[in-house]
């Protein structure tokens, strides 16, 4: 991290910062090995400029990771630029076009990484829903409100695809529910394309599913989506009071159980703001940091193993 000659009050808030976040137990990844994903809805970030200290928290706390899944990132990319210095010159980031309209809301989805642990493979690119021949043009029956985003990427011998989402928030939960199940039957396809880029995927971001035991979960699930076995527990509440599940990272994947490793949420509120801002209401305070926690989990990398049982098992099947 290259946080540089900051002022006093910013090296203290790092200090208690830090001491936050060595309460969520991040294992550091191994090179080739494991690998650290995040998802984090930065509330409106680059809408209004961040102050300095701002920064600097952000980026401590994005490069406890070594991917992570931004949403909220507005069209304005200053603050962006401003935090890929303090990571340091191996962090890299690839990023949507913004949605100008309303449903859009200007906003972007952005993934940051450290290019000593993952490389980016070269496929990113919005997805787009369905469309069917009407008369002589081919449109879309239904979409979504803001595009979610796909890329690739390679960690170890790993190759797999992330795709990371922003949901459709508002009082219409059919709409909303409508929309999930679309990214899953759109995920759904890609799997059974005879020429899909690949069949590992890390599906991340805000969904706005209140629960578990929502629909709108029923509809995420429902083609085969699973929560990793490190972030079961019910306490991994991504909102600030830690009680909402908004946030989610699913995974597709050919592994086993101890393909994930580790989970959880980086709480860098821990109930108090006025450490770290003693000047702020709460509400301004979540427009300097966020009102979401980053929900994380370390995914094993080094595969050789399970790649050499696939082939044992398929060539005796034959």
């Amino acid at each position: 991290m290259f946080h540089g000659n900051v002022s006093l009050e910013i090296a203290e808030g790092l200090k208690l910062l830090r001491r936050r976040i060595e309460t969520a137990k991040i294992p550091p990844s191994q090179l080739d090995e494991t690998l650290n994903i995040a998802t984090w809805n930065i509330r409106e970030f680059g809408r209004r400029r961040r102050s300095e200290a701002a920064i600097h928290y952000i980026a401590e706390i994005i490069g406890q990771f070594d991917l992570v899944g931004v949403v909220e990132l507005r069209d304005r990319l200053q603050d962006l630029e401003r935090i890929l210095p303090i990571l340091g010159p191996y962090w890299d980031a690839v990023y949507s076009d913004a949605i100008l309209d309303a449903g859009g809301n200007r906003e972007r989805i952005c993934y940051l990484y450290d290019r000593r642990a993952c490389s980016f493979n070269g496929l990113a690119a919005e997805a787009s829903p369905p469309r069917k021949k009407s008369g002589t043009e081919y449109v879309a029956d239904s979409g979504w409100w803001r595009a979610p985003y796909i890329a690739s990427f390679k960690a170890g011998n790993y190759d797999f695809l992330a795709l990371t989402v922003h949901i459709r928030w508002g009082d219409d939960d059919v709409a909303r529910e409508a929309e999930i199940r679309g990214v899953a039957n759109w995920i759904a396809a890609k799997m059974d394309a005879k020429a899909g880029e690949d069949q590992d995927w890390i599906v991340m971001g805000d969904f706005n599913i209140p629960g578990r035991d929502s629909p709108m979960f029923a509809a995420l699930t429902s083609t085969g989506l699973t929560i990793p076995r490190a972030l079961l527990k019910d306490e991994f509440g991504s909102n600030l009071a830690r009680d909402k599940r908004y946030d989610q990272i699913m995974h597709l994947t050919r592994f086993a159980d101890d393909f994930t490793l580790a989970g959880g949420v980086l709480d860098f509120y821990a109930s108090d703001h006025k450490p770290l801002f003693p000047d702020l209401t709460k509400e301004q305070f979540t427009y300097q940091l966020s009102d979401h926690l980053p929900l994380w989990v370390q995914i094993r990398t080094d595969i050789d193993g399970q790649l050499l049982d696939q082939i044992i098992q398929r060539k005796r099947g034959d």
